[in-house]
């Protein structure tokens, strides 16, 4: 492991929303692509944010459906290999009423690590800022993305 790096580790094939997205249309994308979150982009495709399913949940025009969040161990219920149940979705479906955007709930406070950072490195990263996912960017572009699952698989693998 001392030798791999955030290239070696990560998923290229990152899938991005833009900030414009309507919430019922994130969620509509996250259910079809069977993940948790994804990196907000710009119109010139910087990264400019993240959004999950907790963003989601949190967001004010979500009914209560009497979830409650613990503020210190918040984690996600679906990982990116599990898939959506037809309740999870209905639960994520909004009114016509709600005009929220992906840039109303997400995330501006962005996490990333470079291409050559060394795993060691990334998983620092992720821990200390208890987070599932950390994104790998060239000149602020998203060029790949790690998951708790990915850093996991390495473990495993070694």
């Amino acid at each position: 492991m001392e030798n791999l790096t955030a290239k070696d580790i990560m998923n290229p094939e990152v899938l991005t929303v833009n900030s414009d997205l309507s919430i019922q249309g994130l969620a509509d994308f996250l259910f079809q692509n069977a993940i948790s979150g994804a990196p907000v982009i710009s119109e010139d495709g910087k990264l400019i944010g993240a959004v999950s399913v907790t963003d989601i949940l949190r967001h004010e025009t979500v009914p209560e459906k009497g979830v409650q969040f613990n503020n210190h161990h918040d984690h996600y219920v679906h990982t990116t290999n599990s898939r959506f149940s037809h309740q999870d979705l209905d639960a994520l479906h909004f009114t016509d009423g709600a005009p929220a955007t992906v840039s109303d709930i997400m995330t501006s406070r962005i996490l990333v690590v470079e291409e050559n950072d060394t795993a060691q490195l990334v998983a620092d990263t992720m821990i200390k800022n208890r987070i599932h996912r950390v994104f790998v960017t060239r000149n602020e572009r998203p060029i790949g993305i790690i998951s708790t699952a990915d850093m996991l698989k390495i473990i495993r693998d070694m």
